[in-house]
């Protein structure tokens, strides 16, 4: 048996519906969890994935194919904090950071015929961890159609603390 993670980005962007029985043929860009799961979905459900799922990849290392045995849509409980805008995280590597007090630079858009469009961005970033032990598995028949009614895995709770990152999929190789 083969667990592999679908990051929901990635699979709702050109992923194909599939259920249980059905038999799969997926690209993995590699075997076993990396560090952003095991940050996102803590070292227990990262420990149970084999391998990671890929379809943006010009080349795959690696093929999983066989029949899928069991589905999970994967939730996850995030906490948000809002953080001075540093260089490096949320502003340009290379900028400065205004002094306290100050406003970040505005930038200007020249849109012709003497018009100009500008913008200034805020002093503050918002930052989502995930908050340890709170990620969810929730056992579904199929991974539906990306924008379908049940493409969102989320059970109903607080819109702006759970977020769906993805789905296990536990697949009999061949």
């Amino acid at each position: 048996m083969t667990r592999l993670w679908l990051t929901n980005w990635e699979w709702s962007c050109c992923g194909d519906a599939f259920a249980v029985g059905d038999e799969v043929d997926f690209g993995i860009f590699h075997r076993g969890p990396d560090e952003w799961l095991r940050h996102t979905l803590g070292v227990e459900i990262a420990g149970s994935v084999d391998a990671v799922e890929s379809h943006h990849e010009e080349l795959f290392p690696d093929r999983v194919r066989g029949r899928v045995t069991a589905i999970h849509a994967v939730t996850q409980e995030y906490v948000e904090r809002q953080e001075l805008r540093r260089p490096g995280h949320g502003a340009p590597p290379d900028s400065d950071a205004p002094l306290d007090g100050e406003e970040w630079t505005a930038q200007s858009f020249d849109l012709g015929a003497g018009v100009f469009a500008g913008m200034r961005p805020s002093r503050f970033i918002t930052v989502s961890e995930p908050v340890p032990g709170k990620a969810r598995l929730r056992a579904r028949p199929a991974v539906p159609s990306p924008g379908s009614a049940d493409w969102d895995p989320d059970d109903g709770g607080d819109p702006g603390r759970v977020s769906s990152p993805g789905w296990l999929v536990d697949v009999d190789e061949r």
